[in-house]
């Protein structure tokens, strides 16, 4: 009998307190919660088993229990999503894999979540995989706010040992780094560039499926300045040596980060 893919759990990271839009986890002006929107786009996925959110707010484990939801509470100290699912991990029973969606991406696709689990069944040195889209915007390109992944093919270690790299992994790539600025950085620049396929720049797509046991060694990391400086969590697991392997998507779901971002959303929900 063919061997079942293991399953995953995917963890919905959700604090109450948000700056640029409060207490966005618990706006309902579509008759439903944001994150209860977040928490239904993620229980369409096939490779996951189970969706729990962790929150330090009461309000919303309250919010979640009434909606047929598992809530795990963690620390308000907690200084991020991930940091906040490995304080989660004694209730999450011994799933391999766990997924970090943010609370704040209500049309997140199914597809997109399998196919960062995907990943790490076809690229096994990666402890963690993420997912980019494609840049095609020069203006963007020097955003801070749209993170750029630099990428090049992913390889698994070749029969003669790690440092000798087997064939390319069919639509999968490494990350070398991730970095506000316009990484890579063209010596001489064209219009056309932006065009190229495959693309030289990515935004990354704030998803990640990790091994648990990169997420058991998580506080054990050693701290990393690049990724104090640029205030990118990913580049402390990527400095301390853990692969990152990334996917394509042809389109990200838009997150909501401000009132205008809700208010276009509610206005998609009442067109659907």
């Amino acid at each position: 009998m063919p061997t079942q893919p293991p399953a995953a759990v995917i963890v919905i990271p959700a604090r109450l307190s948000s700056t640029r839009l409060p207490r966005k986890m618990l706006l309902s002006e579509t008759g439903k919660t944001l994150i209860e929107h977040t928490w239904l786009a993620a229980r369409r996925s096939l490779r996951a088993s189970r969706v729990v959110v962790a929150t330090d707010s009461d309000e919303i484990a309250d919010a979640v229990a009434a909606f047929g939801g598992d809530a795990v509470m963690t620390s308000p100290e907690a200084p991020s999503g991930t940091a906040r699912i490995v304080e989660a991990l004694p209730h999450l029973g011994d799933a391999p894999l766990i997924v970090n969606v943010q609370g704040d991406e209500p049309e997140i696709s199914a597809a997109a979540i399998d196919l960062a689990i995907d990943l790490l069944d076809r690229c096994p040195a990666a402890g963690i995989a993420t997912l980019v889209t494609p840049m095609r915007s020069a203006a963007d390109l020097d955003e801070p706010s749209a993170v750029k992944a630099e990428l090049t093919p992913w390889r698994e270690p070749g029969h003669r040992g790690r440092y000798v790299p087997g064939p390319e992994v069919a639509g999968a790539w490494r990350a070398l780094t991730f970095s506000r600025s316009r990484l890579p950085a063209a010596r001489t620049w064209s219009e056309d560039l932006l065009t190229a396929d495959p693309p030289y720049w990515w935004q990354h797509v704030g998803l990640y499926a990790y091994r648990r046991e990169v997420l058991e060694a998580w506080d054990d990391l050693p701290d990393s300045r690049l990724a104090t400086l640029e205030s990118l969590e990913q580049l402390r697991p990527l400095e301390a040596g853990i692969g990152i392997a990334a996917a394509a998507l042809d389109h990200a779901a838009k997150g909501i980060d401000t009132p205008r971002d809700y208010a276009a959303f509610v206005e998609r929900c009442r067109l659907a």
